[in-house]
């Protein structure tokens, strides 16, 4: 519930940037994704032995006019969540369909129970993988340029509290638009 909410803030300001920014979010949660099983059977163009939810994602996650993504994930034990991980894991196939997700501006977001509780190590966990797929991976910008959003849900109040955090989530998603209409040929 905390990812989602931060993810709706960096979505809400990247749609502020220009009325040509269209949203959508993803919740993984609750979906199968199975864990990459490494039998190559993708080699074959946006193929997999796992018949499940990731499969049912594709579409979406191949639109050619995607010009930013924004990966969200809870911080457990200092890391990525198992199920995000399957995902970036499977999203192999993208890369070996002729680098799908190639010049997609990217940007990482995590949220965990205590202030230094592992974000930014999961946000470069996650930004490892996307820099794998050729993405071009932006921090929360300026004024703090960090390695992405970081959020805590632990404080009185939970996220919705955290100023801090949000305002790295809405710089996130700033920075990803500004720089996917830059890239994508609009001013």
């Amino acid at each position: 519930m905390s990812t989602c909410f931060a993810l709706e803030q960096a979505l809400n300001a990247a749609k502020a940037v220009s009325s040509e920014i269209e949203t959508e979010l993803i919740e993984l949660g609750g979906l199968d994704i199975r864990y990459c099983i490494g039998c190559n059977r993708c080699r074959e163009p946006l193929t997999c032995v796992h018949d499940d939810d990731f499969m049912k994602l594709l579409p979406k996650l191949t639109q050619p006019d995607i010009g930013g993504i924004i990966i969200g994930t809870p911080v457990y034990m200092g890391a990525m969540t198992g199920l995000l991980k399957n995902f970036l894991d499977r999203a192999i196939m993208l890369r070996r369909a002729k680098f799908l997700w190639q010049n997609i501006v990217a940007g990482t977001l995590a949220v965990g129970a205590a202030r230094n509780g592992g974000q930014e190590l999961a946000n470069q966990a996650v930004q490892n993988a996307l820099f794998a797929q050729n993405m071009v991976l932006v921090s929360d910008g300026p004024k703090f340029c960090h390695y992405g959003a970081t959020l805590s849900s632990g404080l009185p109040g939970g996220i919705e509290s955290d100023e801090f955090g949000l305002t790295t989530a809405r710089n996130l998603g700033q920075r990803v638009a500004e720089l996917a209409l830059k890239l994508h040929g609009r001013p």
